[in-house]
């Protein structure tokens, strides 16, 4: 027990020292080893037996992530590491490396100050690692380079020093090209990493063993060495001498910032308030006497302690017992323990300080994303945690017994508050319950997987895509009146910019700042994306990637239906003319309006009907028409299976976008729309032989086939029990 014990005052001692703190995640393709290095980094810091590490899986806690192989939740761990005769706190998050998993990985980097990007020596860079770093580079998370499986490259692919060299350059350079095009600009040069500097290591995780640049000139080990003994199987030998965990956390402490010096850049970019505030001070300094701020980057249910959130401290201490303010929610609820993580475990303490990466119950209505401070400030929220991926399939789930009915929606509920890509549609009535995410697996493990194991029968649908509706061209000006014939709306829509739809689409503009009237700075760069000036100064309300302008001069009481018009755009954009499906691109300009001088006689009942009216007939004016999502794949296959690959595509009205062959596998980038894309998973291993797979590079929406509009938009009208008719122009 004394040893434990030991760890634990000196993780509490650690703490209270934010230089000394480092907050770090560890991001990669699916099994390129991410998990297997976690265990080993704290078997290294004594906090797992070595035996069990990279077997035992211990961040993998959950039954089903044991049984998949594959990591589906982030997990939080802390270890002390000792550098330069100083000791240091690393609080770890290992992130699932699945695409169907992104948004943890999206909410860890808010979490973290730095990132080790790993890549499987063998494979190299992967879609999926240039999604996680794009995001942690996003959320400005300096990265560091863990090259990992070198072994292979020595045992299996027997390549000779030389050859090895230019491999292990190749992957430094397309990290470097990753980092060059997603960092900010302060950073593009400053981030780059690089062997002589230290900020490169490689090694085998599996094998335990790993080395640098300093590291080699400190112990004299060379690659040479390296490679007789591992041709002489002597790894354990290796491992003794180069034990992983040193050198990668020697590089963690030496490269990546501590919360003192990242929160001096990091708020700028994460918070949304000002800087000049008290708060606003505290988090750029880390100042743990000052006001208490943090954020939630996860929640997760515990069948013991009940619901546990994981905060990042930005700013304050959190204390137990303390009554705290969810900013969002706009509800005060009291913390009953904070603790700070013992390797995988907790252990309760009684306040924790800024820096820090912490769990908390007590908090039942805390979502991911949610901003937490003292009661009594109403300090502005963090940046939405945006996922780079929307959610693109949708299930339809039914309890087969009505009476589990209340019990799945508060499931559902819980589950959409930890994992805000899913997306939880309920009809209280009917009882059919829509979900919707990355894929089909994330919909399985987390909502299919996750109520069977609570015991819940349910009926799950075949997978529903979800359309897009937009127009072709610009429409006239249509004629929207209330229902007493006082306010009279004339609007016009037309395509948005495509240069800006692709912002919006990509969250490449801080939408939130219309609302915070922040104005000046979204104009700026709506024009420098190709919108007229004129038309980018009336912005009146950005949403998803549509646009509503007020065109309209001198109406005294248009700012007094400004929110209600701004609603019923929503509305429309929510749910399109054609099929109620959501609208994408759509550029609404309101030019004109007759306003009644009575406020009474232009509530809701009346603005509503009359602009959804106005923009519904100006679309179907303007050419309405349906948009499919499509993934854009990479796909490794043997090459001599090639033939039934493009087979496999060409079938499901795909396209095949490039091919090249590296030793012996041929690489494919296709575009295959999500509709047909059911089963294509297993579609593949069979056509492959089980050798080939695919990882997904982007997601884009695309015209449907004129030939398979309509009937796509009739499959949709049935689905939703709309009426079998194709939508008109309503004339008065």
């Amino acid at each position: 027990m004394g040893k434990v014990e030991d760890m634990i005052n000196e993780i509490k001692k650690i703490s209270k020292d934010p230089t000394k703190i480092r907050n770090i995640g560890i991001a990669a393709h699916i099994d390129h080893g991410k998990t297997t290095l976690s265990d080993h980094l704290l078997a290294g810091a004594g906090m797992l037996s070595e035996e069990l590490a990279g077997s035992q899986l211990f961040m993998d806690f959950d039954k089903q992530e044991q049984e998949r192989g594959i990591t589906i939740y982030s997990a939080n761990a802390s270890m002390i590491h000792e550098y330069g005769g100083e000791k240091y706190l690393i609080n770890l998050i290992d992130t699932p490396g699945h695409v169907d998993f992104g948004g943890d990985v999206t909410r860890a980097m808010r979490a973290v100050d730095g990132v080790i990007v790993l890549v499987c020596a063998v494979e190299g860079v992967m879609p999926q690692t240039e999604t996680v770093l794009r995001q942690a580079l996003k959320e400005k998370v300096k990265p560091v380079l863990f090259i990992n499986k070198v072994d292979r490259l020595i045992k299996e692919l027997k390549l000779s020093p030389e050859e090895m060299q230019q491999r292990l350059m190749k992957h430094i350079n397309d990290v470097n090209n990753l980092i060059r095009k997603y960092a900010p600009d302060e950073y593009k040069e400053k981030w780059l990493v690089d062997v002589q500097s230290g900020k490169v290591a490689f090694g085998s995780a599996y094998r335990r063993w790993a080395i640098s640049f300093p590291f080699m000139q400190k112990t004299g080990i060379t690659f040479k060495d390296i490679i007789e003994l591992t041709n002489a199987g002597k790894e354990d030998e290796l491992a003794k001498k180069a034990k992983v965990h040193q050198v990668l956390l020697d590089m963690v402490v030496r490269h990546l910032p501590s919360p003192k010096e990242a929160q001096k850049y990091r708020i700028a970019t994460i918070w949304t308030g000002d800087l000049d505030t008290p708060e606003g001070k505290s988090m750029v300094e880390c100042d743990s006497n000052g006001p208490l701020v943090g954020v939630v980057t996860n929640v997760a249910s515990d069948p013991h302690a009940g619901t546990v959130t994981t905060m990042r401290i930005f700013s304050g201490t959190i204390k137990e017992g303390q009554e705290v303010y969810l900013v969002t929610q706009d509800k005060k609820e009291r913390v009953q323990q904070v603790a700070l993580f013992l390797g995988p475990r907790r252990f309760a303490v009684p306040e924790i300080p800024a820096g820090n990466i912490i769990a908390v119950t007590g908090l039942l209505d805390a979502f991911a994303g949610e901003t937490v401070c003292d009661p009594g400030m109403k300090v502005a929220p963090f940046e939405e945690i945006k996922h780079i991926f929307e959610p693109v399939v949708t299930k339809s789930i039914e309890v087969k017994d009505v009476k589990n009915l209340p019990k799945m929606i508060e499931l559902l509920r819980q589950r959409a508050r930890e994992d805000p890509t899913l997306r939880v549609q309920i009809s209280e009535d009917t009882g059919e319950t829509l979900v919707s995410g990355l894929g089909e697996l994330h919909i399985e493990a987390k909502v299919e997987r996750f109520l069977k194991d609570k015991g819940i029968d349910i009926i799950v649908s075949p997978p529903i895509v979800i359309f897009r509706e937009s127009v072709r061209k610009q429409s006239r000006i249509f004629e929207g009146k209330s229902p007493n014939k006082h306010n009279k709306f004339y609007i016009m829509v037309e395509p948005l910019e495509q240069s800006v739809v692709e912002a919006l689409f990509r969250k490449e503009l801080e939408v939130a700042k219309i609302r915070r009237q922040d104005v000046k700075e979204i104009t700026e760069k709506l024009v420098a994306l190709g919108m007229d000036r004129e038309e980018a100064r009336n912005v009146w309300d950005i949403y998803d990637t549509n646009i509503i302008l007020n065109m309209t001069r001198g109406i005294i009481q248009i700012e007094e239906v400004k929110e209600l018009v701004i609603d019923a755009f929503r509305q429309i954009c929510d749910e399109g003319p054609l099929a109620g499906e959501p609208c994408f691109g759509l550029k609404v300009k309101l030019m004109d309006a007759k306003l009644h001088e009575d406020s009474i006689h232009r509530g809701p009942a009346q603005v509503y009907p009359a602009v959804k009216q106005a923009i519904r007939n100006a679309m179907l004016d303007a050419g309405a028409m349906l948009l499919e999502p499509k993934q854009i794949l990479r796909i490794d296959a043997p090459s001599e299976t090639v033939g039934n690959v493009i087979k496999e595509v060409q079938n499901r009205r795909g396209q095949i976008l490039e091919m090249n062959e590296e030793s012996g596998m041929t690489i494919l980038k296709v575009k295959l729309p999500v509709a047909e894309i059911s089963g294509f998973e297993a579609a593949l291993k069979s056509a492959t032989g089980g050798r080939g797979f695919q990882s997904l590079v982007d997601i884009i929406y695309e015209k449907v086939p004129d030939e398979l509009q309509e009937k796509y938009i009739m499959d949709i009208r049935k689905r939703k029990g709309m009426k079998l008719e194709m939508p008109r122009i309503e004339e008065e």
